[in-house]
């Protein structure tokens, strides 16, 4: 199938498509014509893509779940090593964003939101004052 049905198939742009052929994630076969030839196969492995780049999965991640996939002689602990290291830097990613939240909400608070050119927040911003939090 050409690139048009596989991306409807799988779900991913053309464009992904062709970004993951290009680092080597995917490698459909070629017709007489040069055209790429997408199997069943290929757009299984496109969908997967898309599945583990929805759950936050680097490039890297996905091509070691893909391998790790393909190996039907995996062992399930290297699956879950690559998951669980992932759920701790969601984890670290949450705890910075609750703690960008805090400070956030710290300088809008110190804020008096009228006419005059005094702002905290941009103060902070500038490193004029010291952070707040």
């Amino acid at each position: 199938m050409n690139i048009g049905d596989a991306a409807r198939r799988s779900g991913l742009p053309a464009k992904t498509i062709r970004y993951y052929e290009e680092i080597g994630l995917i490698s459909p076969e070629r017709c007489d014509n040069s055209y790429r030839d997408y199997s069943s196969d290929d757009v299984h492995r496109l969908a997967f893509l898309k599945r583990a780049r929805n759950l936050g999965f680097s490039i890297d991640d996905c091509r070691q779940l893909m391998a790790l996939y393909q190996d039907r002689e995996r062992a399930s602990q290297d699956v879950r090593a690559i998951a669980s290291a992932h759920v701790a830097a969601i984890e670290e990613k949450v705890r910075e964003l609750q703690s960008m939240r805090a400070t956030l909400n710290k300088l809008i608070h110190a804020c008096h939101g009228d006419k005059r050119p005094d702002c905290p927040i941009l103060e902070e911003m500038a490193g004029e004052v010291e952070t707040v939090g």
